[in-house]
């Protein structure tokens, strides 16, 4: 019995890894889409998320199922609610990647991004791609330095994002309302998304440790100056 349960707890770490790849792949197809005006990639995106939401249902059900016949303490307890917790920002960056799509087919058969912002963008869908990779790899590792280092990597996203809200606000900007919106729009998806990868990781962190990403950075963060200087 105690075998399957701890199978059961392995299945259900094998569901988050199966969903972050998902949503990786999801964000690098919306963006081709996005910046390529690709309909029918665009589509795929959005049919796709299905998939996404269909793992979360499953994964709650059996984290759900988990708790009412095993009733788990301390460190599997901590396993599952925390499971229940990335499930949901991994469902969250698969809508995001969706909303993209969306916007793609929204704007098709013109493209939703600028000429001069097409690199930004770009960059900003290899950079979350490659987040949530390491994300993955943070929930298949369980290596909390390389969870405390997403946030570093987050850091990018947020210098991105002020690049392109700087061209928004330049007075020499050209290209009209509406697609200022749009680029506001996908500059707050990608930002957001990058924000539940390292959401991930941060519970990752918490699941091995029991303590707070936040809480462990600050003990562990390096003494500068002399004592008594």
């Amino acid at each position: 019995m105690r075998d399957a349960y701890h199978e059961e707890l392995d299945s259900i770490g094998d569901g988050l890894v199966e969903m972050a790849r998902l949503v990786g792949s999801a964000i690098g197809r919306a963006t081709t889409a996005i910046l390529d005006a690709d309909l029918k990639l665009a589509e795929s995106v959005i049919e796709a998320d299905q998939k996404v939401d269909e793992l979360q249902h499953d994964l709650e059900a059996r984290a759900i199922a988990l708790l009412a016949r095993q009733q788990p303490v301390a460190t599997d307890l901590r396993i599952v609610v925390t499971s229940l917790r990335m499930s949901a920002d991994l469902e969250r960056s698969g809508d995001l990647a969706q909303h993209v799509a969306k916007l793609a087919r929204l704007r098709f058969p013109e493209r939703a991004v600028p000429q001069d912002l097409h690199a930004t963008i770009l960059e900003m869908g290899q950079l979350a791609q490659r987040l949530m990779a390491k994300a993955a790899e943070v929930i298949i590792t369980k290596d909390v330095d390389l969870a405390l280092q997403l946030e570093q990597d987050d850091d990018e996203m947020d210098l991105l994002h002020r690049t392109l809200f700087q061209h928004l606000i330049d007075e020499r900007w050209k290209h009209g309302i509406e697609t200022a919106v749009d680029v506001t729009l996908l500059g707050r998806y990608y930002e957001r998304y990058a924000d539940h990868a390292v959401a991930v990781a941060k519970r990752v962190v918490y699941l091995v440790t029991g303590e707070h990403a936040d809480e462990l950075q600050q003990d562990i963060q390096p003494v500068t100056g002399v004592e008594g200087a």
